[in-house]
């Protein structure tokens, strides 16, 4: 990530409920390498918007599963021992104290559901 913007991490719920979510609205305005937004709250989860292009650091979640599902681009998620590659309309459950890796090198957009106590940088 030495050469990588820092991420932009956004956790307050940008949608309230009944509200329109114009996703490729949000990604035609974004200029950020690496952009997260918390879009509404549902029940005790949230879904997030990732825009990203380049490479997220090693992290794990101890207490909360993380779901990615790929809207456009490739994304893919380093595991140790292996790398799952996500194509649009495909996606992946990593279990909560995985440690895991995501990267983009060409850039994608992601929706991620978790438990809304989820740190998106990881737990220390």
């Amino acid at each position: 990530m030495d050469d990588q913007k820092p991420y932009s991490i956004n956790t307050d719920v940008r949608f309230n409920p009944l509200e329109l979510i114009d996703i490729p609205g949000i990604v035609a305005a974004n200029d950020e390498e690496w952009f997260n937004q918390t879009l509404s709250k549902v029940n005790d989860c949230v879904v997030r918007l990732g825009i990203v292009r380049g490479e997220f650091h090693w992290h794990k979640h101890d207490d909360e599963d993380e779901f990615f599902y790929i809207v456009d681009g490739k994304f893919y998620i380093d595991l140790e021992g292996k790398t799952v590659e996500l194509n649009p309309k495909q996606g992946f459950m990593v279990p909560k104290g995985v440690v895991h890796k995501t990267r983009a090198p060409e850039g994608a957009v992601i929706l991620m559901v978790e438990g809304s106590g989820v740190i998106p940088t990881g737990d220390e």
